[in-house]
């Protein structure tokens, strides 16, 4: 479970950074950089979504040890 939730975070780092490169500064809300920004926020939502994830474990198991 550890090396999946690395490998799906670095996935969501490289997405971000590459759709970041695609985004258009001189028009950012027009064709291709729309996508981009699009992909960029659920990239970010994956990654909030596996901190959460993190977290809880990390509580599940201090919970466990205090038992």
């Amino acid at each position: 479970m550890k090396i999946f939730k690395i490998l799906l975070s670095l996935i969501a780092i490289i997405l971000i950074v590459y759709n970041f490169t695609k985004v258009n500064f001189n028009s950012p809300l027009e064709d291709d950089s729309i996508t981009a920004f699009i992909t960029i926020f659920a990239s970010m939502c994956a990654l909030i979504l596996l901190q959460i994830l993190r977290l809880s474990k990390k509580i599940e198991k201090h919970v466990k040890q205090n038992k």
